[in-house]
């Protein structure tokens, strides 16, 4: 897979791998791998091993480990089989969902509101987060790898955070863009320091804080979306506001298209492809 790194405002950095140094890096990872399945050899193109790379600064052997972990997660989890009507209790409120816009640089939107959670179940709701997940990387353009979070923070679970943190820092490495955290309430310091040692260092330096009657916050946004667009909930002037039955729709019809992305990313994974340096993620 040709992976346009450079196209993307947040894989840039001032150092990089030779074409030859990287190739090695990547081709050593295989070798470590070894033969794996159609159904899982497509999460080990070109493009996801740089991923693992550059979460691990480039470490073959913390990467290689890494990517098997979440090979073996995948083959148990089978989140490629999860599928809307399955999650659809989870959706209905619009606790998450893939926003109809994106932001300036093309990334997929994903708005999250824990005000909205409707089930007690952790399992339940990882899984509907993971479906979400794998639905807005369908959705991102050819030359984008990651995506935004919008979090509404009127509500908090440690428990859920910390799986979710987990599950997104160890299986979606360098999938985040920009996390922003919107109004949080003032009791959400103390949260945050809580919150934080599930983070790593790399994934807290993207979280930004974002409040409706801040200068300097709406600065943050102007800069991201498209305020025309930007769904008033979180100070833009769109009315794209969660709808449960338009986004259903759209859902269904993106569980329709995901056997073909699937196909295509199988193809990518196994051809042979030049490569584009590795950038040490800052």
């Amino acid at each position: 897979m040709n992976v346009d790194l450079k196209k993307s405002s947040s894989n840039s950095s001032d150092t990089s791998l030779t074409n030859e140094e990287q190739e090695a890096k990547i081709t050593e990872i295989r070798r470590l791998i070894g033969p794996l399945p159609e159904k899982l050899a497509i999460y080990c193109s070109d493009a996801a091993i740089i991923r693992y790379l550059r979460s691990r600064n480039r470490n073959v052997k913390k990467a290689t480990k890494m990517l098997k972990q979440t090979l073996n997660w995948r083959a148990e989890y089978k989140q490629e089989e999860i599928r809307w009507e399955e999650v659809a209790h989870e959706g209905e409120t619009g606790k998450i969902y893939r926003a109809n816009y994106a932001d300036k640089h093309g990334r997929t939107v994903l708005v999250m509101r824990p005000s909205c959670q409707n089930n007690k179940s952790t399992k339940g709701q990882i899984r509907h987060l993971v479906y979400c997940m794998e639905n807005a990387i369908l959705n991102l353009p050819a030359e984008q790898e990651q995506m935004v979070w919008l979090i509404d923070l009127s509500h908090i679970s440690v428990r859920v955070t910390r799986e979710t943190a987990h599950v997104l820092q160890e299986h979606y490495p360098e999938r985040l863009g920009v996390a922003i955290l919107y109004n949080p309430p003032k009791f959400f310091e103390p949260f945050w320091k809580v919150a934080k040692p599930f983070l790593e260092p790399k994934t807290q330096n993207k979280v930004k804080f974002v409040y409706s009657d801040d200068v300097n916050s709406k600065k943050i946004m102007e800069d991201l979306f498209d305020m025309e667009k930007l769904e008033c909930a979180f100070g833009g002037n769109g009315d794209s506001g969660f709808n449960i039955s338009k986004f259903a729709e759209r859902m269904k019809e993106d569980d329709r298209r995901m056997p073909a992305f699937r196909s295509r990313e199988t193809t990518q994974a196994a051809a042979p492809s030049e490569t584009t340096p590795i950038l040490c993620h800052v």
